[in-house]
């Protein structure tokens, strides 16, 4: 059975009319997710996706694994990965800041999101069997 919206008061028209068909129902396989950010840098051509979750929110297994094919399928040298920012409340400003499941503070975000930072922080690693999820 299609979720209620958590959210209701953050989401569209059509995606409570989404979740009211029967006919396109999650029972029947049916499932949705939306990007939060697709962060890019024009001058730089670097771009990539963001997944945001406040109060220490986490990926559902669908939108995990939507994301996953979504992030596979990118072929492009400009693209830097699908990355989840975790917040313990709701900004960098108001608790701990987490960047795929590793705690970062506000400074290395904002390296992190200037492209500024050693590769290896681009490198998509949530999807790892090991990485965090529900």
């Amino acid at each position: 059975m299609t979720k209620k919206c958590r959210y209701e008061e953050e989401a569209t028209p059509f995606s409570l009319w989404l979740r009211e068909q029967k006919d396109l129902d999650s029972d029947l396989g049916f499932i949705t997710t939306n990007v939060d950010y697709i962060w890019e840098n024009y001058k730089s051509n670097k771009w990539m996706i963001l997944e945001e979750k406040r109060y220490n929110g986490n990926l559902y297994f669908s939108q995990k694994n939507q994301m996953k094919n979504l992030h596979n399928s990118i072929e492009s040298d400009n693209y830097l990965g699908f990355h989840l920012i975790i917040f313990e409340n709701t900004t960098p400003e108001d608790g701990e800041i987490y960047l795929d499941y590793n705690e970062i503070d506000q400074n290395d975000l904002k390296e992190f999101l200037r492209f500024d930072k050693n590769e290896s922080w681009y490198e998509t690693s949530i999807f790892d069997k090991n990485a965090g999820g529900e």
